[in-house]
């Protein structure tokens, strides 16, 4: 597996479902307009301390960074922060759901 271009893609996709911009992230993470272009298009890559800012930026802990299966991480925790705040019956009923929506 190519990381390099995994890591790209994935802070393409993060970025695309929040709905900003290259330019605008990188502004808004201090950086110049051109920053996350270039992790983007493989000319550079974060050091750890910015790695952490983008998460941050996104809302999400550095492993659901990491997590490939979850295309959304934000809203999964989202889901599961409320979802914690249920009975467990009102868990169930939830659960049961998304399991029926998944096998459409």
């Amino acid at each position: 597996m190519d990381y390099i271009d995994w890591f790209a893609t994935r802070l393409s996709e993060l970025r695309l479902e929040k709905g900003v911009s290259a330019r605008d992230m990188s502004l808004s993470l201090g950086q110049s307009e051109s920053y996350i272009n270039k992790i983007e298009n493989h000319r550079t890559m974060p050091s750890m301390a910015g790695f952490f800012y983008i998460c941050e930026y996104f809302g999400i802990e550095p492993a659901e960074f990491f997590n490939a299966a979850s295309r959304s991480p934000r809203k999964s925790r989202e889901i599961i922060d409320e979802i914690e705040k249920l009975s467990p019956l009102h868990s169930e009923h939830i659960l049961s759901l998304i399991k029926d929506l998944n096998s459409k």
